[in-house]
């Protein structure tokens, strides 16, 4: 009974509204159709269904579409489904929210891993200026992440698989297993925020990783060739034939490093003023290019090469479109030495401490022609120069000495009188 009148209150009647008053009806405000089915229409003239409802003393306003997406009749229906959900006790917002993350969920777990990565290196590679690390980034996942990981959902991966790609490699390469982890902590991390999968990140090192894998120690330590062996091993390099060899041996008398060398082209090579200019993309550090003074000895292999010229490579490979492969060099070096520990980085170590034990130069000198960046603020200072000349008196002394008659017979040490 109405408390007021002493008579049955009425029921609100439905379908107070009709398609033509939805359609016609331009003035912002709300208007009710009825059973909590509101047509809100906004200042700028955009009109949309809205579900209103109280729940625990508090009004909420759920939106159910937009006027010119779904009919009255199908606003109403969905109306009728949220007034059936109140009455078993269930919010309809937290339910519709619910269900929107589950459908959201459902395609995350479509995304694999590979489309994350591609994704993540789209979205960063404008901050990696150095042209070699975006290539390292792509190659790195295609050769070693992708077998294993690239078509699963990047929402199911785990520890253990994480490990199945790690494995293998880090007791071969631990450093660029290290870098490689590295990566694949970023796109699982990339993924977790963009809400394709939950979570700890199972690639992380500190507290996880580390339990699993020894640790790598960092730096630029590649086994070398003791210096004064170096001489020794040009004696047998220069008895081959081949581009690999001639890349070897001018990468050796000019201390740059593997990719520098190989990708070399005639238009950075000034025959007249002796100097190979390394642009800065192709440099480590992208940030600068880099003069290389070239020796009598290395002059003579680009001349050799260039009279067989068949490329725009340097040292083209059999594909004269390309660079030499970078695994040749290694190969060959190899095969000459046998079991002996060193690497083609390798050598520029061995210059380095030839620099330092057997010459007078300065060490911002011998730094400066393995474009090294230089940390000491002092030393910097000589960043504003190249030093080329002092540095081409650098690398024709280490020609001299790397042509020297390789040592023959057992060496015995002196012993100083007391």
């Amino acid at each position: 009974m109405d408390k007021h009148y002493g008579k049955p209150a009425m029921a609100r009647p439905l379908h107070r509204l009709t398609a033509v008053k939805v359609a016609r009806t331009k003035t912002p405000g709300i208007y009710a159709d009825g059973g909590s089915l509101y047509l809100r229409v906004a200042p700028g003239g955009s009109k949309q269904y809205v579900f209103r409802y109280i729940r625990n003393g508090r009004l909420h306003d759920m939106g159910i579409g937009p006027t010119h997406t779904l009919s009255l009749a199908e606003a109403r229906e969905r109306a009728t489904e949220a007034r059936k959900l109140l009455l078993d006790g269930v919010d309809p917002l937290a339910s519709k929210r619910a269900r929107i993350a589950a459908l959201r969920a459902a395609d995350a777990s479509a995304v694999t891993f590979q489309q994350c990565a591609e994704d993540f290196i789209k979205a960063n590679e404008v901050k990696w200026t150095n042209a070699q690390h975006r290539h390292e980034w792509s190659w790195s996942l295609r050769k070693y992440v992708y077998p294993i990981l690239g078509s699963m959902p990047v929402g199911a991966i785990d520890t253990p698989l994480v490990l199945k790609v790690l494995k293998p490699i880090w007791g071969k390469t631990p450093e660029s297993a290290s870098r490689i982890r590295g990566r694949i902590e970023n796109v699982l991390g990339w993924a977790t925020v963009h809400h394709y999968r939950t979570g700890d990140n199972p690639a992380r090192w500190n507290g996880l990783l580390e339990h699993a894998l020894p640790s790598v120690v960092k730096g630029d330590h590649h086994a070398a060739l003791p210096y004064a062996e170096v001489p020794a091993f040009l004696a047998k390099l220069r008895k081959q034939a081949g581009v690999p060899a001639k890349c070897l041996e001018f990468l050796v008398l000019t201390g740059v490093r593997l990719d520098e060398a190989r990708k070399a082209t005639w238009s950075e090579v000034d025959f007249e003023a002796r100097t190979w200019t390394i642009p800065r993309e192709r440099m480590k550090k992208g940030d600068r290019e880099h003069r290389v003074p070239l020796s009598p000895a290395a002059l003579a292999i680009l001349k050799d090469m260039y009279r067989a010229r068949c490329s725009d490579y340097v040292f083209p490979g059999s594909r004269q479109a390309l660079a030499m492969g970078k695994n040749q060099p290694w190969k060959l070096m190899k095969r000459l030495m046998g079991d002996v520990e060193m690497t083609v980085h390798g050598f520029r170590s061995s210059f380095r401490d030839w620099a330092s034990e057997r010459t007078s130069f300065p060490n911002e000198v011998a730094e400066m022609a393995l474009a090294h960046a230089i940390p000491n603020a002092v030393e910097a200072a000589y960043r504003r120069g190249d030093l080329f000349e002092k540095r081409r008196r650098l690398m024709d002394a280490w020609a001299t000495y790397c042509s020297r008659p390789a040592a023959t017979g057992k060496v015995l040490p002196i012993r100083k009188g007391r």
